[in-house]
């Protein structure tokens, strides 16, 4: 099987190329049944992009599956053009590495039964062999975070004796290489900041493993939502901005100290984007991320949308959402992250002080950041991309698809019918299929077929249509949850087929 895309943009260099996809993978899904053996799609005006990455997700599996699972998050993420992302360690039984015993399901802590009926011993071994577990095709690779503490309970720093051989380069024996399609990539308590008594032991166990942590830069005891107007309008009580900067503070001080690379997750105010900005001029190992409801919504929000825009961080006030968007044109924020978190809409319902944090975003991330951040003329599509792509994949440990080098090296001049080595008659073309004039002749674009790539097994890519405008419908949404503050609003900007492996994952064509 083979599928030809005419005329699609590289994202960086703009060159027109037509794409030869060899097929459909074996979890492919479809909102459209345009894809087929022989298909011709023309692809004018749409860019071909690395697929994106989410180094922050929460899939609720094992423990919590009437939320969200494996393979509805992983379906969520395809269905976004994300090719790769990062699983948190707030699962049921914790992301540990620790043993989960029949003690545990006995005594019915919530995910140990379906981790013993997979035939696993711990979350970690559950989550590497969900696919030939629960005999499915999952859509979307994913990575694993550790827990930065037992049970992430914040008591004690996790044993790295339970979960360093998942870590890459740290195999234990040939079995364990061979399990680890979905490796440790990071230490993070996410939902929790590492409590000052560990933080010690816990970078040390990231400078043993070569990891870095990704750090929840939020502590408060009290509060739902944040401190200010509109909390007191609420009758809710506020959570002062100065709970994140007190962990941004203190976590950078850490990594002067210890040399440890520390991500910040979820950056929302103006005060913590100045300490990172200045660590990073000071050269320390510190990253960064937001996410789409930190740029797109202010705490007014929650006058309009109530828990529906309660999370953690709350959303700060209008002058912090600016300083966010500041902090993206100027460099500061390396990428962006959703928090994909879903909950049900019952339990988003229990009012402002009950109702959990969080909220879902895989399938909307890209229409919202773009039509706040591109269409507001703050940064460029090809920027956004960077952020969406390969900002995370490196944080990640991985090399985005460099697509640029992918046709350079393997791309030949189409054929037409006068014209079977791609120049036209009389005319002298570069291998780009440009004159001498520098113009660009119909029918000669380079032809890029993956099935011809080296290595065509690690390409992943996106097909965006960055003008289309359309309406988010949390209802069509391929997540179980549909909490979100976004339903309803039109944006532009959308993720039109999910390539993993060179091989179509998802489609709306």
């Amino acid at each position: 099987m083979s599928i030809t895309l005419r005329n699609i943009k590289v994202w960086n260099t703009g060159e027109i190329i037509d794409l030869v996809v060899p097929g459909l993978a074996d979890a492919y899904f479809a909102d459209t049944d345009a894809l087929h053996d022989g298909a011709d799609i023309d692809a004018t005006g749409l860019t071909l992009a690395p697929g994106f990455a989410d180094p922050h997700v929460h899939f609720r599996d094992p423990g919590q599956t009437y939320k969200e699972s494996m393979v509805s998050g992983c379906r969520a993420s395809a269905s976004g053009g994300y090719t790769n992302v990062l699983i948190m360690p707030n699962t049921l039984p914790a992301l540990d590495g620790q043993a989960v015993t029949e003690e545990d399901a006995a005594a019915d802590k919530p995910g140990a039964r379906e981790v013993l009926d997979a035939g696993c011993g711990n979350v970690i071994d559950f989550l590497q062999q969900y696919d030939a577990a629960h005999d499915v095709k999952l859509p979307v690779r994913y990575d694993l975070c550790v827990c930065a503490s037992k049970d992430r309970a914040g008591r004690e720093a996790s044993d790295t004796a339970d979960w360093l051989r998942y870590v890459p380069g740290f195999e234990d024996d040939a079995k364990t290489a061979a399990m680890n399609e979905h490796p440790v990539t990071a230490i993070s308590d996410d939902g929790s900041a590492v409590p000052e008594p560990i933080l010690d032991d816990v970078l040390a166990n990231a400078k043993a493993s070569g990891l870095c942590l990704i750090e929840h830069c939020e502590h408060h005891d009290t509060g739902a939502v944040n401190d200010g107007l509109v909390s007191r309008k609420l009758g809710v009580p506020g959570i002062p901005e100065d709970t994140e900067l007190k962990i941004v503070a203190r976590d950078i001080e850490a990594a002067r100290r210890t040399g440890i690379h520390v991500h910040f997750q979820h950056v929302s105010t103006a005060i913590s984007f100045d300490a990172i900005r200045k660590a990073k001029a000071e050269g320390l190992p510190i990253t960064c991320e937001t996410a789409p409801h930190y740029l797109a919504l202010s705490d007014e929000a929650l006058l309009e949308y109530g828990t529906l825009a309660k999370m953690n961080p709350p959303l700060r006030s209008e002058d912090d959402r600016k300083a966010t968007i500041a902090a993206i044109a100027d460099g500061t924020v390396d990428l962006l992250a959703t928090d994909h978190a879903p909950h049900t809409m019952e339990e988003k319902e229990l009012g402002f002080l009950k109702a959990p944090n969080g909220i879902i975003g895989l399938e909307c991330a890209y229409g919202v950041c773009h039509k706040v951040l591109v269409d507001g003329g703050f940064i460029s599509d090809e920027r956004l991309i960077e952020l969406m792509s390969v900002g995370p994949d490196e944080l990640m440990g991985h090399e985005p698809t460099d697509i640029a080098v992918l046709v350079e090296d393997f791309a030949e001049p189409a054929p037409t019918g006068d014209d079977p080595d791609g120049v036209i008659a009389g005319e002298t073309a570069d291998a780009a299929g440009h004159s001498a004039d520098g113009t660009k002749r119909e029918g000669v674009n380079r032809l890029l077929d993956l099935g011809s790539v080296e290595g065509s097994e690690n390409v992943d890519l996106v097909v965006l249509n960055t003008d289309e405008e359309w309406t988010v419908d949390p209802e069509a949404f391929h997540s179980k949850a549909r909490n979100t503050p976004f339903g309803g609003w039109k944006v532009t900007g959308r993720p039109l087929a999910t390539i993993i492996g060179s091989q179509f994952m998802f489609s709306r064509l």
